[in-house]
């Protein structure tokens, strides 16, 4: 549905700007601020330009775009025009189709946030401007958490400015919520449907079917107040089946199969699994906005979400595999090698362990604050306290039963090639099954509460040259805790009776039949329950870290002209001092465990400067230099660690609360061509210095006065990291009439980097998050109410952290996936719309060591169908 109206589409630059800058460029700031210098006026030149009015994806890509133009700094954005409106099942899937944006896979799911080639740990998440705690055992947000129902946009800023809390190299990315009393949309919106999952259907005894549901309720009682209420509920039944490496032999212990004098790095072992997945998620939103005057505004929000996972997980461990020494060479056949690896071959005398399991994991997080801003004349005073607190709570219970006869297998994991692994025989008849204990992982418990508070004061100024001074504080205070507990159990009978176990295989998968039966009854028959008193607190990983962060900024914004050019923009700093104190347990020697406290600091300046050239009213060329930081991890500055004095050399493993933070220069230019006014050319360019890095090595750390060469996080050198990013989205105006309702949104982004982690010591992966080549292309058609978008996306192979251990670095095989929708707006009130997402069944592959060979995991989450209706008024 759509109209045509006439109006001037063009707005000034001289709106509120943020911006980044480096003291390289204060002498460029000096020409400008110069004597005769004069604010350049906007050509009227598009006071004709037809606007065209429309709803729905056209609609959010147009303000998305204005919020582009309209912003100081480097940056992208994701709008909905009206509440509840965006698609994806979460707001992680809208960020991975920005320019030079990635995420990884959990679950099926697009979870963290990857930004111009630097992983999760450099980019920095707000809400609603404000950071906030996470169930990460780090500082990361995850976006999964954030229902896209309860959002109206997203803003990434790729450079930097001073207003910004300091934290993100990569970027920040700011989720925002509704200001109810500037809210234009519909009053309420409900949406409800079904969501089938394609790889759940070939498991037994799953349901693939799911629902997704939300609600929104806008209220205006008058132009003085407002309110907002929204809720949502969501069942994922995302089962799916996994091939898995254990990593390799690949030391000194190594045997030499082939008999050429040379160590042949053999696999530890492998394992298969099934995993049915119940998880059910819920979020709800508050806000009350107060407008009781002109000078003063008032907006109070809570937010709410939490997700309940219950995982029924099958798996067979295959061990014995590593030839240690040799030592069982003659076990191997028809081996393949790739890379001087055994990648494939069949393996005697291996032991087959089946494991019926069951994980229970709960996350939630709870970020509530109150805003106040008053304006008098040329000031305006912002004040804005807020607090957040997130959970997570973890258990993995798990029955092992082991097959009493050693297995042949067959495996084949080499790259290019879709993992198999095959056993002789059937080793899962009842006769040959003793059940050996019960295994019991957690609870684990993190906790995280962070208590803000800001002040924030903006001065205009009545000059040729200067708009506004602007200045402020922050002060935060956080505290993030874990703690873990394990146990065994011995079982009061050995065997199972035959009826209470089946089997089954899995399509599409060359791997041995799982042995199946209700956790509850088996863990009942053979432990006689779980007796969770067994339970021991691990001290090596009870943790605590606290973070008071002080920062204060001051800020000029400007408006002028540089050789008749017109440029605004801004140029400011920031400093922020940080105080940590990291609480923990050690063990010297593998004695007791004793409590340890150790106190960090640090303090940066953080200058930046913004230059935005007004080439033409549609072209605008930005230019950022900025010095930024990533506070290092929370849970890398735990204090914990197991030292040893015996050897020559004192050694040790653990934490490093001594971590300084990750540290750049950078510069970012932009040019920027709104040639209509839903298309855009763009081409970004930045170059990234990393003064420091972070990453887990062996080196020198200086604990009480002894030199202990540890395993640990390390601050290291870094280096460079550049890129560029083209971005082309336009309506087909240009073409016949029946075309016109079609048009495309699409970006490429070229990363390269001589930046790596230091594992492993003689083949460094490439730094975290760190993909060469990465593109979107969507094509969209929206017209008397039909809309429809087939998107594609892809990434070239990237390092990951997969899972919460730092120390277990993946790589992330190439991907491309390819998504469709289509919605139908029946009426002002009733729509409906259907999604396919991974439409070619796209797999995750990871692999170790930087080598392809070296399987980590192998999946396939099938595709994932949705239909749902949606009512508004």
């Amino acid at each position: 549905m759509q109209k045509q109206i006439q109006r001037v589409h063009f707005r000034p630059y001289s709106a509120r700007m943020r911006g980044g800058v480096s003291a390289v460029a204060l002498c460029a700031l000096a020409a400008l601020l110069a004597p005769g210098a004069a604010r350049a006026q906007s050509a009227a030149a598009n006071d004709d330009l037809q606007e065209i009015v429309v709803t729905g994806l056209r609609a959010s890509l147009r303000d998305a775009l204005d919020q582009k133009r309209s912003t100081d700094v480097v940056s992208e954005a994701i709008s909905a025009k009206d509440i509840g409106q965006l698609p994806d099942v979460t707001i992680a899937e809208a960020l991975v189709r920005l320019p030079g944006m990635n995420g990884t896979r959990d679950r099926g799911n697009e979870s963290q946030a990857v930004i111009r080639g630097l992983g999760p740990r450099l980019a920095f998440g707000t809400v609603d401007g404000r950071e906030v705690a996470s169930s990460e055992p780090d500082r990361n947000i995850r976006y999964e958490q954030y229902p896209s129902e309860l959002l109206t946009g997203v803003q990434v800023y790729k450079a930097q400015s001073a207003d910004l809390i300091a934290g993100g190299i990569a970027g920040t990315v700011n989720l925002q919520t509704i200001q109810p009393l500037d809210y234009t949309g519909p009053q309420f919106v409900g949406r409800f449907g079904a969501v089938y999952y394609g790889a759940a259907a070939d498991l037994p005894s799953y349901s693939p079917v799911g629902y997704r549901g939300s609600a929104t309720y806008v209220g205006k009682i008058n132009d003085k107040v407002a309110f907002a209420l929204g809720g949502t509920v969501q069942q994922q039944k995302n089962g799916y089946a996994s091939i898995q490496g254990w990593g390799y032999n690949s030391g000194a212990d190594a045997g030499d199969l082939n008999g050429d004098g040379v160590k042949d790095p053999t696999p530890w072992g492998a394992q298969t699994a099934v995993t049915r997945i119940d998880e059910l998620r819920k979020g709800a939103l508050g806000v009350l906005q107060l407008r009781p005057t002109d000078s003063l505004e008032i907006k109070i929000d809570a937010f709410y979400s939490k997700f309940h996972i219950v995982e029924n997980q099958n798996q067979q461990w295959f061990q014995n595999w590593g030839n240690w020494d040799n030592s069982n060479a003659g076990n191997y056949s028809n081996v393949k090698y790739e890379n001087g690896d055994v990648a494939g071959g069949t393996v005697a005398w291996n032991y087959l362990r089946n494991v019926i399991a069951r994980y229970d994991q709960d996350n939630s997080v709870f970020n509530t604050g109150t805003n106040v801003k008053w304006t008098a004349d040329k000031w305006t005073v912002t004040g804005d306290v807020s607090y957040s607190y997130a959970s997570r709570d973890n258990v993995w219970n798990a029955l092992y039963i082991d097959s009493t006869s050693p297995v042949t297998s067959t495996f084949d994991f080499r790259s290019g090639v879709t993992p198999s692994l095959s056993v002789v025989g059937s080793p899962l008849a009842n006769g040959q099954l003793s059940v050996a204990q019960g295994n019991n992982t957690g609870p684990d418990h993190l906790r995280d509460s962070l208590g803000a508070g800001r002040l924030d004061v903006s001065r205009d100024i009545d000059s040729s040259v200067l708009r506004s001074l602007d200045f402020g504080v922050r002060v935060a205070n956080r505290t993030k805790w874990y703690s873990a507990y394990n146990w065994t159990q011995s079982p009061t009978s050995t065997t199972i009776p035959a009826s209470m176990l089946s089997t089954f295989t899995v399509p599409g998968y060359t791997m041995p039949a799982l042995l199946d039966g209700d956790f509850d009854s088996l863990v009942k028959q053979t432990l006689g329950g779980l007796n969770s008193s067994l339970a021991t607190q691990d001290l090596s990983q009870k943790w605590h870290v606290n973070e008071k962060t002080e920062e204060g900024y001051a800020k000029l914004r400007y408006d002028t002209a540089l050789f008749g050019v017109p440029v605004s923009g801004n140029v400011g700093v920031r400093v922020i001092h940080v105080d940590t104190d990291s609480g923990a347990f050690q063990s010297v020697n593998g004695g007791p465990y004793s409590p340890v406290s150790v106190d960090n600091s640090y303090t940066e300046p953080l200058p930046s400067l913004n230059m935005n050239f007004q080439l033409a009213p549609d072209q605008t060329l930005r230019l950022g230099l900025s010095q930024a930081i990533s506070r290092p991890p929370l849970d890398e500055l735990r204090a914990s660690r197991s030292l040893d004095t015996t050897g020559n050399t004192p050694t040790g493993s653990g934490g490093n609360p001594k971590l300084q933070p990750y540290k750049a220069k950078q510069v970012d230019l932009s040019y920027e061509w709104y040639f209509r006014p839903e298309a855009l050319v763009a081409v970004a360019g930045y170059y990234k210095f990393l003064d420091s890095n972070v990453g887990y090595k062996t080196d020198t750390q200086v604990i009480n006065g002894v030199a202990y060469q540890m395993i640990s996080p390390f601050n290291g050198s870094g280096g460079f990291i550049r890129g560029t990013e083209l971005t082309f989205q336009t309506p087909f105006f240009f073409l016949p009439e029946a075309f016109q309702n079609f048009g495309i949104y699409s970006n490429y982004a070229y990363v390269d980097s001589n930046v790596h982690e230091y594992a492993p010591v003689n083949n460094p992966l490439a730094a975290n998050g760190l993909a060469k080549h990465t593109a979107t292309v969507d094509l969209w058609y929206n017209h008397a109410g039909i809309e429809a978008r087939l998107g594609y996306k892809y990434h070239s192979r990237f390092t990951t952290i997969y899972g919460w251990d730092a120390t277990q670095l993946t790589t992330l095989e190439a991907e491309s996936t390819l998504d469709f929708s289509a919605a139908y707006q029946l009426n002002d009130n009733l729509g409906f719309r259907f999604q396919v997402n991974n439409l070619t069944n796209e797999p995750l592959r990871l692999y170790f060591d930087n080598m392809p060979d070296r399987l980590a995991r192998y999946e396939k989450y099938g595709q994932r169908y949705s239909f749902d209706v949606t009512f508004k008024y």
